[in-house]
């Protein structure tokens, strides 16, 4: 697994206000709001429905690195605990086996040993 970077801690998102300071109104006449025809639509050019699904794709990839990265570090929180936990318990158990092996192996050692004695 291969470490990366930590992500920031404030990562601002697509829902947040941002407040702008206010410019002076300009000055409008009371005929500028006067109903008008609506200008036709003109198509848009294929190269702008290009332009525009490229960058769909790269704010898609986008989100979808900085999601990879909080879920890398959330899990990594979340499994710190259980992954020691589950580690103590190993080592308590590897100890309690070794404990029990070397009781053996020590006492069946220390009884070939009396025997030897004995039997001289």
């Amino acid at each position: 697994m291969t470490l990366r970077p930590t992500p920031p801690l404030r990562v601002p998102t697509l829902t947040e206000v941002v407040s702008l300071p206010e410019a002076p109104a300009p000055a409008v006449s009371p005929t500028a709001f006067a109903p008008t025809e609506p200008a036709p639509l003109a198509p848009l050019p294929a190269a702008a429905e290009l332009d525009e699904e490229e960058l769909v794709q790269r704010v898609l990839a986008d989100v979808q690195r900085q999601i990879d990265l909080m879920l890398e570090v959330k899990l990594r929180e979340a499994l710190a605990p259980a992954l020691t936990r589950a580690t103590d318990a190993l080592l308590r158990e590897a100890r309690t086996g070794l404990a029990s092996t070397l009781r053996d192996v020590v006492s069946r050692a220390v009884a070939q040993e009396i025997a030897r004695h004995r039997g001289r």
